[in-house]
């Protein structure tokens, strides 16, 4: 094995310890906003729904460093949540909203690149 093939296997390595304690405290911020009703949504029960589930798994995703999966996942989460409990969204937004998700996904891949590019050179 050599030493590029190493580095990866190194930083694709599985850290649970991490990935749980991360997990909890997005959960933690998650119940902290829900109990004191900081979207003034209601009760627990209006933002624990399957949207706020995609924008949660998303932001564990992003987290753990898959920024694809991550943005994506968030992305969709927020638009169905914004249309369920606020009904139907401005004409502006409607137009600009993915695209604009296209763009950072985009720009999230170029900046990945140049981060591993200076990683191997190391």
């Amino acid at each position: 094995m050599n030493e590029k093939d190493k580095y990866w296997e190194h930083h694709r390595a599985h850290r649970p310890g991490l990935s749980i304690g991360l997990f909890f405290i997005l959960l933690g911020l998650a119940l902290l906003i829900a109990t004191n009703d900081m979207f003034h949504l209601g009760g627990i029960r209006e933002y624990f729904n399957w949207e706020t589930a995609m924008i949660f798994i998303g932001a564990v995703l992003l987290v753990n460093l898959h920024f694809t999966g991550g943005v994506l996942l968030i992305a969709g989460g927020f638009w169905f949540f914004m249309n369920s409990h606020y009904g139907d969204l401005p004409e502006l937004i409607r137009k600009i909203y993915w695209p604009a998700v296209v763009i950072v996904l985009g720009i999230g891949f170029i900046i990945s690149s140049l981060f591993k590019r200076n990683r191997i050179r190391n």
